[in-house]
């Protein structure tokens, strides 16, 4: 129940409802779908916002699912992981939960010919960009130290690397069990 109520009141009102808040008030002329292209290349940017709708919720699902099992924690700042997840995505990149979002947010975009989405993604990139480096990462430095300090200092926080890291003298590519020190 933790984790369905976390990902309601986080990713679900990010990608569901501001979306629908959008669609449904008509922002910036409303959605149009196809972006104007006639014939059979309306079809293009729909199938492109699919495909990109897929990325993001299958990096979003691999994420939530490894915070569950790895880190024993949901999402949401006021349930955090107990444990710092290094594993699956998270060998390649610093924020999967946060790329899925945005894939999932351009993917809407560009599947409804929404201006407002588009502009809705910035925001939300926007915002995070800002966060992520001032709030979020202090905190995990806080909560698991060293290393944290090691896995940021190898994994990036928005690119991917091409090849998965390994933590060094950690089994299984997971950093032991760090009590939060910080709510």
């Amino acid at each position: 129940m933790r984790h369905l109520r976390a990902i309601l009141l986080l990713p679900g009102m990010v990608t569901v409802v501001v979306p629908a808040l959008l669609v449904w008030r008509d922002v910036l002329g409303g959605p149009h779908p196809g972006w104007g292209l006639g014939g059979p290349f309306v079809l293009l940017p729909m199938l492109l916002g699919l495909v990109i709708l897929a990325i993001g919720l299958t990096l979003m699902a691999r994420t939530i699912s490894l915070f569950a099992r790895v880190g024993k924690g949901t999402l949401a700042p006021w349930d955090p992981t107990v444990r710092l997840v290094v594993r699956g995505v998270y060998r390649h990149v610093r924020n999967p939960m946060i790329s899925g979002v945005l894939f999932v947010l351009l993917g809407e975009a560009v599947l409804l010919g929404s201006l407002a989405q588009l502009l809705w993604f910035g925001c939300f990139f926007g915002v995070n960009a800002v966060y992520l480096p001032l709030s979020e990462e202090p905190g995990l430095q806080r909560r698991f130290g060293a290393d944290y300090a090691r896995y940021k200092a190898a994994v990036p926080r928005w690119v991917p690397r091409r090849t998965p890291w390994h933590a060094a003298g950690h089994a299984a590519g997971h950093a032991p069990e760090r009590v939060p020190t910080d709510g």
